[in-house]
């Protein structure tokens, strides 16, 4: 059967995104030289929120300006002291007025996708790191208000805490550690050999997981051309939901999102796995107790039969009281590891919170 595009029952597409180069001369224009115009492999991918493709507007913008300097700007070489105002940034989402964006941004409960916000947050973390410099060499930050000294000073002493953490993980379990190793696995070891005396209000770290895959796509990448960091942020945040509610039973509420670790890029094509579990319970406040989940992303070759980590997410829920006040059955289970390599994930995770809590209780 022969196509005919100009019949009635033909149902036109079109592209629902402008393109890159709306406003440009025409593309079809022979005199148009190809040569002024990026690859199609390095547009920025068309999945995103209109936030983080404004974000990613400004930072073309920058680069331009930093490629094209006046003839009266300092060199590149020659590093400047820049303060925190002169990359402050702030995004304004026109929930109230603008029902698109807010269709854009809702979950199934009518609230704001934390996900959608993750994302938007790790374009604007890259436009800001866009006007402080350029990757090499970076400029010097120089905090000018007390508030910005605060903030300042903040970070640095978590960046010094999280060094020194590193070398001191090993010599603890060598002076001691051991022992908190030991106390963890003793439930675990009862859960794996005895599993009809185990503590019913307990359970092993391994029966929380939840995981899911995909294919990376052009459509997520970034400008760079590798896939959007806040994408990974994303799907992270979902599937740790997900399994915060699964682990519940009741609608989680998230509270923080700790350090995320970005260990390896991601590249379009990618076979992607996400593996999220329940790290560990809190329950010092019953009217808050917290669920600390864990996202691992890996990169996955199977011609290669290899996988590599590269990403970890650490995310902390709690469950809304008003969910709780319906369930008067409600309980949040303490977990437990099976394995000395589960114990030590659960170690280290306790301790950076721990550390993390110090430090802004010292604020």
């Amino acid at each position: 059967m022969e196509f005919n595009s100009s019949s009635p029952n033909t149902i036109r597409v079109v592209s629902t995104f402008a393109s890159p180069f709306e406003g440009s001369p025409d593309q079809n224009d022979s005199s148009n030289s190809s040569s002024s115009r990026k690859p199609l492999s390095l547009w920025p991918g068309m999945y995103h929120s209109p936030v983080t493709n404004a974000l990613w507007e400004t930072r073309s913008k920058i680069f331009e300006r930093l490629l094209d300097p006046p003839l009266d700007a300092p060199p590149q070489s020659e590093l400047l002291k820049k303060t925190p105002a002169e990359s402050r940034t702030s995004i304004l989402y026109n929930f109230s007025t603008d029902y698109i964006l807010r269709e854009q941004y809702r979950d199934p409960w009518n609230e704001v996708r934390i996900g959608k916000l993750l994302e938007d947050l790790d374009a604007l973390a890259g436009t800001i790191s866009v006007k402080t410099g350029k990757a090499a060499p970076v400029n010097r930050l120089c905090p000018e208000t007390e508030a910005e000294k605060l903030l300042y000073e903040a970070a640095e002493a978590r960046n010094n805490i999280r060094k020194r953490k590193r070398g001191e993980d090993k010599r603890e379990i060598e002076n001691g550690g051991v022992n908190r190793l030991e106390e963890l696995l003793a439930e675990g070891r009862i859960f794996c050999d005895m599993p009809a005396l185990a503590d019913r209000d307990t359970i092993l770290l391994r029966d929380t997981r939840l995981e899911n895959s995909l294919i990376c796509q052009p459509q997520q990448r970034n400008i760079h051309g590798r896939i959007f960091g806040g994408f990974l942020m994303l799907r992270a945040f979902e599937l740790a939901f997900s399994t915060a509610y699964a682990f519940a039973g009741l609608m989680p509420s998230f509270l923080e999102v700790d350090h995320v670790n970005f260990l390896r890029p991601v590249d379009v094509g990618d076979f992607l796995r996400f593996k999220s579990c329940v790290l560990y319970t809190e329950h010092e406040n019953t009217d808050q107790p917290l669920i600390n989940v864990e996202v691992v992303a890996h990169v996955t070759r199977p011609e290669q039969r290899s996988s590599e980590v590269s990403n970890r997410f650490y995310f902390t829920f709690t469950v809304r009281p008003e969910a709780k006040a319906n369930n008067s059955q409600f309980r949040i289970r303490k977990v437990v590891p099976a394995t000395e390599e589960e114990a030590r994930r659960v170690l280290e995770r306790m301790d950076a919170d721990h550390l993390q809590s110090i430090n802004y209780t010292c604020k």
